[in-house]
Parts: C-alpha cells; sequence; structure tokens
C-alpha cells in the first residue's frame, strides 16, 4: 500500500525520472529504493556552520535532488571504505582521517564523508 502511494506521488516520480537520467546513478536511496547517484557524482552544497568540540563540527548540505540539512552534526572518524571528499572532491582512502554524518537516525547523506584535513582549513559562516 505505502510502495503504491509512493509510486502515485507526483514529486517522487519527478525526483525518481530526473535521478535516473543521471549515468553514475547506483546507489539505492533509503525507503524509496529508487537509484541516486553518490554525493562524489552531484552537485551537493557544503559549509562549516561551527566546530562545537575537538571531534564534531555542525555541517549545512544541500543536495536539491536527495537531502537538505540546515545544522547537521558530523563527527570525527577514520574512514572505513574509499570515497570522495563531499568539500574538496579528493579522494578518501580506508584509514584517512575524515567527519561523517552522526549515524542515528540515519540521515539520507549517510554515506557521504569531508575530510578532516580540509574542514582544518575551512573557516566556520
Amino acid at each position: 500500500m505505502a510502495e503504491a502511494a509512493i509510486a502515485l506521488d507526483p514529486w517522487t516520480q519527478t525526483i525518481f525520472q530526473l535521478t535516473s537520467l543521471h549515468e553514475g546513478a547506483r546507489i539505492e536511496a533509503p525507503l524509496l529504493g529508487r537509484p541516486v547517484a553518490q554525493a562524489g557524482d552531484r552537485r551537493v552544497a557544503v559549509k562549516l556552520i561551527e566546530r562545537p568540540s575537538t571531534t564534531t563540527v555542525t555541517i549545512e548540505w544541500r543536495d536539491a535532488t536527495h537531502c537538505c540539512y540546515g545544522d547537521q552534526v558530523w563527527r570525527a572518524m577514520r574512514a572505513r571504505n574509499a570515497g570522495v571528499c563531499a568539500m574538496s572532491g579528493c579522494a578518501i582512502r580506508p584509514g584517512d582521517a575524515v567527519y561523517a554524518p552522526n549515524p542515528r537516525p540515519v540521515p539520507c547523506n549517510a554515506g557521504a564523508m569531508i575530510l578532516a584535513s580540509v574542514l582544518d582549513q575551512a573557516t566556520p559562516l
């Protein structure tokens, strides 16, 4: 029943059609089960808002086709997987010092990472 409602929702259909046009679409969006591009493949606006502690930062994340967070808390960690820095576009290797979104509740940008060295050079808004 819920899947039928999602299938009939015009906004969901529009977003699905836009993301399916993207050649890099390769991961599943939570809840909807539709393909979307990874953060490294699409345009996202990422800004450092503040540094509440030595191991956390508050990030503004804007992605018009996926999700927007005005004040999302990210935590320092070591990268478990290879990826792409959401701020610089640089490669991330397993073991690199990065920041990632709080895992609970699971955000739409859960797989995103920012290199710690990039955040060290950024100035808060």
